[in-house]
């Protein structure tokens, strides 16, 4: 069975160029904010219009007037969570049954916040995605309209780096450049891939 290989980290840790790199080993990758910015200007527009009013623009979410009403608070970011999460599992079990199907030795789940949800139990392994505290605020606060208080606010949300890399089968160093990080990555596929997993199997059977 398709092996499942978590990929997790915070904020500015590298998670979205690493997972690149998984998909250019030919790793396909299921990535839970894409699945989520789909689900905005789909299914899940009016199950969070009827709980968050006012947060559509032209028949989607406009996501930053939806992140100015939760973050900070976390009744509110919990109503949300029990809305689109259930929806983000269904397209990720529909991603999991099309790989099985393919016949593919390894799958990647990019999910940001995998440990603080539970969804290390959805994967058969977790890689986690990191880098110096200092290289981290440094590659956050070159965003645009990124604040100090913006940047405390999300990580306030997400568990401490050291704590996920304990918890982590494998860490992911970004902070050494892209060829170590690459080089890391196809180690990764070389341990699991073609692994015998049980995660896929128990998504597909939690599906039936």
């Amino acid at each position: 069975m398709t092996f499942v290989l978590g990929l997790t980290g915070s904020i500015g840790m590298g998670k979205s160029a690493t997972a690149a790199m998984f998909r250019a080993e030919g790793a396909p990758v299921h990535d839970a904010d894409a699945a989520v910015h789909a689900l905005y200007r789909g299914a899940a527009v009016a199950p969070v219009a009827a709980a968050f009013p006012g947060v559509t623009a032209n028949g989607a979410i406009d996501r930053a007037a939806l992140s100015r009403r939760v973050l900070g608070d976390d009744a509110a970011m919990r109503r949300l969570e029990a809305i689109v999460h259930p929806l983000v599992r269904e397209a990720e079990r529909d991603f999991l049954r099309g790989a099985v199907a393919a016949g593919r030795p390894l799958v990647v789940l990019d999910v940001p916040l995998l440990f603080e949800t539970g969804g290390e139990g959805r994967c058969d392994a977790v890689a986690v995605v990191s880098a110096p505290a200092a290289v981290q605020k440094q590659r956050v606060m070159a965003r645009p309209g990124m604040t100090e208080e913006r940047f405390q606010a999300i990580l306030a949300r997400q568990m401490a780096d050291s704590q996920k890399r304990r918890r982590a089968h494998l860490v992911i160093d970004t902070s050494r450049g892209f060829d170590a990080a690459r080089d890391q990555v196809r180690a990764a596929i070389r341990a699991f891939a073609g692994r015998d997993g049980e995660a896929a199997r128990r998504a597909l059977a939690e599906r039936d």
